[in-house]
């Protein structure tokens, strides 16, 4: 029960009148508060939007997990014309690449530095064109020695399966990722040529900027240069607009410094 103090010293209806105002102060207050109440509402509202719309934009930026193909081991590239090139990275993925990985229809790439990686040009039963052997030279040129010594080029040539053996001549001994060539090599123009870029599939890919362009919608093109790779892979990533692992970049470069063009 609601319990009302009258001033005495006042007529009824100035009490009344008394009571009359404070309430409607009350009625003001509590309209006032309602309305605060209601912007507070508002904005609590708008804060959890963008709290969503940040989220969904950082969901998109993120790069989701993807099964990786059996090659990605190994340095790759698909050639603008569709074909998968594929060199070792080591002595032991050389060997894994040759004695594994290469068919009768194949072709093979090596240079005659020592130390560089063997590649193999997958023909699947098609004829390999001028093009793609000529971006896998550029391939074998660029992950050789070359790019860490500043050289530009380097002696690169092609064979065919059945000549690459396992078999050293007479008194000579092959360590491990080496091969004997028989017959006749055939020497390739070329030169160093690396650019990097994600795939449809979002593939890091590195390899000749002709063949990256085709398959990659953002790409870097590089050039030999001072900066560690480290450094240049950050760059990369933030170039390529996508949360991308720093390994995965670093693996697809060769060994060397960079310089981003």
């Amino acid at each position: 029960m609601a319990r009302l103090v009258l001033d005495l010293k006042k007529s009824i209806e100035e009490n009344a009148s008394d009571y009359f105002e404070k309430a409607k102060k009350i009625k003001k207050k509590l309209k006032g508060a309602e309305e605060a109440l209601q912007q507070s509402m508002k904005k609590l509202k708008d804060l959890e939007a963008k709290k969503e719309k940040i989220v969904a934009e950082e969901e998109e930026k993120k790069v989701p997990e993807r099964k990786q193909e059996w090659y990605e081991k190994f340095r790759w590239f698909f050639s603008s014309d569709g074909f998968l090139v594929m060199g070792g990275r080591d002595a032991t993925s050389n060997e894994i690449v040759i004695k594994k990985h290469t068919d009768a229809n194949d072709l093979v790439l090596h240079t005659d530095m020592s130390g560089s990686p063997f590649f193999v040009i997958k023909s699947e039963g098609k004829k390999i064109p001028k093009s793609t052997i000529k971006e896998a030279a550029d391939a074998v040129c660029t992950f050789s020695k070359t790019w860490k010594l500043g050289l530009q080029t380097s002696d690169v040539f092609y064979v065919t399966p059945e000549q690459v053996s396992k078999k050293a001549q007479s008194g000579e001994y092959l360590t491990k990722g080496a091969f004997m060539i028989y017959g006749k090599t055939n020497y390739m123009e070329n030169k160093v040529n690396l650019a990097i870029g994600l795939t449809k599939d979002k593939a890091v890919m590195s390899g000749p900027v002709e063949a990256i362009k085709k398959h990659c919608k953002k790409y870097v093109t590089l050039i030999q240069g001072d900066e560690k790779v480290s450094s240049v892979a950050k760059k990369i990533n933030y170039k390529l607009g996508k949360n991308l692992n720093l390994d995965e970049i670093i693996r697809a470069l060769p060994a060397g410094n960079f310089k981003l063009v």
